[in-house]
C-alpha cells in the first residue's frame, strides 16, 4: 500500500494538516444537523482527506465500504433519449461521482442521481442519520445549466439528502450554490506542516532521515502534501539510507511533460506533433488532469524560449485551456496548443537564424 493511503488520516482527531477545520467539522456532527458543504482549495491540499474523515465520523466505520459501479442512465431529454454511462463510488450511505465526465450533459446526470438517491433513501432504523450524502468532485468544471440543476435539487430534496461538493477554485461555482452550503476553504499545507508529516512518517517506518532532507522534500512539493509523500516514497525505493545531498527526483509525470517540451523545441515538424500526441494521450490514459498538463507543458516551454515570445505563448495557452473547458476531447486543444506552439517557434527562428 502505498505511503499516501496508508497514512491518510482516517478520523478528524486524526489529522495533523488543517486540525482546527477538523475540529470544527466534529461539532457540526456533534450538532446531529450537517448542512450542504463546499470544500474548496488547491489540489493535493486534503479535502478528500477530510471529506473521508468526516463520513466516518457520521456514519461510522461503514463508510468505509464502498464499491465501483458503472451505471448506466437512460434519460428522456424531450424529443429524444439519451444513454450516459458514469463510474461512481457507492456504499450504503454515500454516492460519490464527478458528473463533469459527462460532459455537455452533465445536467442530467445531476438531476437523475439526486432523484434516484433522494427516493432510495435509507432506512432510519435506529434513529440514525435519515439522509444519504451525495458527494460531487468537480463542481468547478459543471456547465452552468448543470449547476442551475443542482441548486434546484438541492433544494427539493435536502430533507434526504446531504451534498457535499468538492472543487479546486470556488470563483467558478455559482453564487446560488455557494450560499446554499457552508462553505470550507482548505488551504495548501505551509512547508512546515509538510516537513512535520514526513517525520512522521518516516519515524513509522524506522527510517532515519538526514538533517534538512524533509525540508528539501517539502521544498519541492510545491506545498501538495500527496506529491511530498509520493516524492518520499520514490526516494525510499531509490536509495536507503538517505544521504544528506541525494537527488528528489521529480514525479515520473513532470519528468515525462519535460522530454515532451524538450522533444517540441528540438523539431517543429508533422511527425513530430504526431509523436508528442502519443505522449500526451499516454499522460491521459494515466489520469494526469489535462489542465495540468497543459500548465506543466507551458511551465517547461517558457523555460526554455526568449522573452520576446512568452508573451504570445501564454495567451494561446490560456486560448486553449479555455477552448479544453468548453470542449469535449482534451487531447484536441492540447494537440492544438503544440501545433500553434510549434508554428510560433518555427517562425521565430527562421526570422531570427534564417
Amino acid at each position: 500500500m502505498l505511503w499516501v493511503d496508508k497514512y491518510r488520516p482516517k478520523t478528524l482527531d486524526q489529522a495533523m494538516v488543517h486540525q482546527e477545520i477538523a475540529l470544527n467539522l466534529k461539532k457540526l456532527v456533534a450538532e446531529q444537523d450537517c448542512p450542504h458543504l463546499l470544500f474548496y482549495g488547491p489540489s493535493g491540499s486534503g479535502k478528500k482527506t477530510l471529506i473521508m474523515a468526516l463520513l466516518r465520523q457520521i456514519f461510522g466505520p461503514s463508510a468505509e465500504k464502498v464499491k465501483v459501479e458503472n451505471k448506466n442512465w437512460k434519460i428522456d431529454a424531450g424529443s429524444r433519449t439519451i444513454d450516459l454511462e458514469l463510474t461512481m463510488l457507492s456504499s450504503a450511505n454515500r454516492v460519490e461521482l464527478s458528473p463533469s465526465d459527462a460532459g455537455f450533459q452533465d445536467r442530467y446526470i445531476v438531476q437523475e442521481i439526486i432523484k434516484e438517491m433522494a427516493k432510495n433513501r435509507p432506512i432510519d432504523t435506529k434513529g440514525k442519520k435519515g439522509y444519504k450524502v451525495l458527494i460531487l468532485n468537480e463542481v468547478d468544471k459543471l456547465s452552468r445549466e448543470a449547476q442551475h440543476s443542482l441548486r434546484r435539487t438541492m433544494e427539493k430534496y435536502s430533507a434526504s439528502c446531504r451534498l457535499i461538493l468538492c472543487c479546486n477554485s470556488s470563483s467558478k461555482v455559482t453564487e446560488a450554490i455557494r450560499s446554499r452550503c457552508l462553505n470550507i476553504r482548505i488551504n495548501a499545507p505551509s512547508e512546515e506542516q509538510i516537513i512535520k508529516v514526513i517525520e512522521f512518517i518516516g519515524k513509522k517506518e524506522g527510517l532515519q532521515l538526514p538533517s534538512g532532507f524533509a525540508a528539501r522534500i517539502a521544498e519541492k512539493s510545491n506545498r501538495s502534501l500527496r506529491r511530498a509523500i509520493l516524492s518520499f516514497e520514490t526516494c525510499r525505493v531509490q536509495q536507503y539510507p538517505f544521504t544528506s545531498n541525494q537527488a528528489i527526483s521529480p514525479m515520473d509525470w513532470e519528468e515525462y511533460i519535460s522530454e515532451i517540451a524538450t522533444d517540441i523545441m528540438k523539431e517543429q515538424s508533422p511527425k513530430r506533433l504526431f509523436e508528442v500526441r502519443g505522449k500526451v494521450y499516454e499522460l491521459l490514459i494515466n489520469c494526469i488532469p489535462p489542465e495540468i498538463i497543459l500548465k506543466r507543458l507551458l511551465h517547461e516551454l517558457l523555460k526554455k524560449l526568449d522573452a520576446e515570445l512568452k508573451h504570445e505563448v501564454c495567451h494561446w495557452a490560456a486560448y486553449y485551456e479555455h477552448r479544453m473547458r468548453l470542449g469535449q476531447k482534451a487531447i484536441f486543444h492540447i494537440e492544438a496548443f503544440v501545433a500553434k506552439f510549434m508554428s510560433i517557434y518555427k517562425a521565430f527562428l527562421i526570422a531570427t537564424f534564417g
